[in-house]
């Protein structure tokens, strides 16, 4: 493979730390790809995959707010993409684009990074958002035997719920029955000093992860720590979704190293704090 592009559109999109965590894996891979951060304002979705298509962009990450968007106008989506309706990874099948969804897959894998079990696992999902039904999907997908979804607006929870068959609204007094507790909403992130629940609901021996990556250490997860918790941190399933799209772009001989994709996303961090 040489001199091949791939970017991420969005909007915004200058603080993305996908170009630093894919220049990273391709330096890794061996690889002459390159990789750009395009803005491309809400509603011109089309037009990036015509670009796409016209230019010869091997592949496309997939940000707010076109991620539904896109997946309306793939040529094919992936299962996980089709049971969303969101797409975050755009690759090339001869002619046709096919539009994938890594998160939730990149969300257990860095949960498998950790040394975290899945199958057979009881899991509680915070919020109801884009991210939270990604999560539904794929760990129900990975073998949860049961996800309990909690979030302020019933209805929410019911339309996220309804991604998995072992998926159900819930309360908070369902989260000391689950094995992992999972915040998938934006809370704590940045300035924000709250935390998205009374870390006194949270028990010794649970997994608990954050969305959230900046910062990396959010308040949630020392809380949860202080509480006799193993945590998990954000940073790992935006650098496993972004492994999981190079796979994609890539093949499965590629080599995919997250842990230089992990530094990479770090020191960037580092710099902007």
């Amino acid at each position: 493979m040489v001199g091949r592009l791939a970017a991420v559109i969005g909007s915004p999109v200058a603080h993305s730390l996908s170009p630093a965590i894919h220049r990273a894996g391709f330096a890794a891979a061996g690889v002459d790809w390159s990789y750009v951060a395009f803005e491309v304002a809400d509603g011109q979705a089309g037009a990036a995959l015509d670009a796409m298509r016209t230019l010869g962009i091997a592949g496309l990450s997939v940000t707010m707010p076109h991620k539904a968007a896109v997946a309306e106008r793939v040529d094919r989506l992936d299962p996980a993409a089709r049971a969303l309706r969101s797409v975050n990874t755009v690759s090339w099948d001869g002619e046709h684009l096919v539009g994938s969804s890594t998160d939730g897959a990149g969300f257990v894998a860095s949960l498998d990074d950790a040394g975290v079990e899945v199958d057979g696992a009881r899991v509680a999902v915070i919020g109801a958002g884009g991210a939270a039904r990604s999560l539904v999907d794929a760990l129900a997908r990975a073998g949860a035997i049961d996800i309990t979804v909690l979030n302020r607006t019933a209805e929410r929870a019911e339309s996220a719920a309804a991604l998995a068959p072992v998926a159900s609204p819930g309360g908070v007094g369902d989260l000391s029955g689950a094995d992992i507790v999972v915040n998938a909403t934006s809370v704590g992130m940045g300035d924000d000093r709250h935390v998205p629940c009374d870390p006194a609901l949270l028990r010794e021996g649970q997994v608990v992860a954050d969305l959230v990556y900046h910062p990396i250490r959010t308040r949630w997860l020392a809380a949860a720590c202080e509480r006799g918790c193993r945590t998990v941190d954000g940073l790992g399933m935006l650098v496993h979704q972004a492994a999981l799209q190079q796979r994609i772009w890539l093949g499965d001989d590629a080599v995919i190293d997250t842990v230089a994709m992990r530094a990479a996303a770090e020191a960037v961090l580092t710099a902007r704090a």
